[in-house]
C-alpha cells in the first residue's frame, strides 16, 4: 500500500486509496510557513490493527524533517503516537 500526499499551500493530506477509494488519511493544516497541524486520522475498518494510523504520521514526521518544518498534533490518535514516539520530539511543537 503506498502513501500518498495532496497539499494545496493551505492544508494537506496524506491518504492511502484502494480501488478508488479512500481507505486512510490523516488530514493537517498549515499554520503559518514553519508550522502544521494534524486535525485528524482516520483508517477503515478492514485495514484496523495494522499499524496504518502509525504509518500515515510517520509520512508526516519525515516530511517535516525534510522541510525543516514543526508538527502540532491536535488529533487525539497522532497526539497519542508522538507521545509514545521518543524519537518524533525533534518535530513536536
Amino acid at each position: 500500500m503506498e502513501i500518498q500526499q495532496e497539499d494545496n499551500g493551505k492544508k494537506g493530506v496524506f491518504f492511502i486509496e484502494e480501488n478508488g477509494e479512500v481507505v486512510a488519511e490523516m488530514t493537517y493544516v498549515w499554520s503559518g510557513e514553519d508550522k502544521i497541524i494534524i486535525d485528524h486520522t482516520g483508517v477503515s475498518e478492514k485495514l484496523g490493527g495494522k499499524g496504518i494510523g502509525k504509518q500515515l504520521v510517520h509520512k508526516a514526521v519525515e516530511m517535516a524533517r525534510e522541510k525543516h518544518i514543526k508538527i502540532l498534533p491536535l488529533c487525539p490518535f497522532a497526539k497519542k503516537v508522538f507521545d509514545k514516539t521518543d524519537d518524533y520530539k525533534d518535530v513536536l511543537f
